[in-house]
């Protein structure tokens, strides 16, 4: 072979697999934005996941996601947020109810959004209707606030001699005040007595507890909520410590020791946030997307067998299906 034919063979060698590479197609990015932890939110990632998989999308075959965790502190959201846009990102998906998915809104009104969130979410400004949000935004919905007075009637046939029932809420989640109205409601047509305490940070837990003892209360419901889910140890705890029978709004309680929950099962709107973001990488518009209502509703009790070990009953209600607007 001569000299330059050589050479010629060679050089076409080396150009050809970048060619190749380059016209290989960039994997989407997906950022995430939430609240917590990876830890904290682990079964709900995990859900997300699926729901990805389902709509056609595996992370890190033909998918990228990017992490961005607040570590519980809200005020970083914003930044976070921000370094999502400015990563150029397909899609923003946000975990941990409203405050991420106002961050993300308030970032950008161009990058589509996903959000879950167990508020309503025309109230809360995330979109201008259910069935047309009409901007750069959509998502899942599920419920909290209605099934609030179910999960008190429920503690009710657990405890039913409880004169004062203590409620335990988050003084600045946005949903606080209808799910006091709707738990009073309830007791009111039960002719029981509710107290409510207000938990936001680990020493108000502790000085929420002290005040169920000293009030004599003889059980207490625990109100939908974030903060409360992440330190469901904590308050699952402390319940058993004080021998206190006690309501919670998942089924993440009994698994860690509670006794009964009752509530959405917000792993399967997780599941369907995912599928979401998956239409909308493959080319669907979140203003022609219809906010999602998940309306599977759980119920799980624990207790225990002969031998120790713990067991559950749970109860699956309704399929998901797209909320109707009012």
């Amino acid at each position: 072979m001569r000299r330059r034919e050589f050479i010629t063979l060679i050089g076409g060698a080396a150009t050809w697999p970048l060619t190749g590479w380059a016209q290989q197609p960039a994997m989407p990015v997906i950022g995430l934005l939430g609240i917590s932890s990876p830890h904290a939110f682990a079964p709900r990632v995990a859900a997300l996941r699926q729901g990805l998989k389902e709509a056609g999308y595996v992370e890190g075959q033909n998918a990228i996601m990017e992490y961005r965790w607040a570590d519980d502190q809200p005020d970083r959201l914003p930044e976070l947020a921000a370094d999502l846009v400015r990563q150029q990102v397909q899609v923003i998906v946000t975990t941990g109810g409203t405050a991420s998915a106002l961050a993300a809104k308030a970032a950008t009104s161009t990058i589509p959004i996903v959000f879950a969130t167990g508020a309503d979410p025309v109230e809360m400004g995330f979109v201008a209707s259910l069935n047309r949000p009409g901007g750069n935004i959509t998502g899942v919905s599920f419920l909290t606030v209605t099934v609030v007075a179910k999960q008190f009637e429920v503690l009710h046939e657990i405890v039913p001699d409880a004169g004062l029932v203590g409620l335990l809420v988050n003084p600045t989640n946005a949903s606080t005040p209808n799910i006091i109205t709707n738990v009073q409601s309830a007791a009111d047509a039960l002719g029981q007595k509710v107290l409510v305490v207000n938990a936001a940070t680990e020493n108000d837990l502790e000085r929420a507890f002290t005040t169920l003892l000293q009030q004599r209360v003889r059980a207490f419901m625990v109100s939908p909520d974030v903060f409360f889910f992440r330190q469901r140890d904590q308050i699952v705890a402390a319940a058993a410590r004080h021998a206190m029978p006690a309501i919670y709004f998942s089924r993440a309680f009994p698994a860690v020791g509670g006794l009964v929950s009752y509530g959405s099962n917000i792993d399967d709107a997780y599941r369907l946030e995912g599928i979401y973001v998956g239409r909308i990488l493959k080319g669907e518009k979140p203003a022609d997307l219809p906010v999602q209502q998940s309306v599977k509703v759980d119920l799980a009790i624990n207790f225990q067998d002969r031998k120790g070990a713990r067991t559950y009953n749970s109860a699956a209600a309704e399929r998901p299906r797209r909320r109707k607007s009012h």
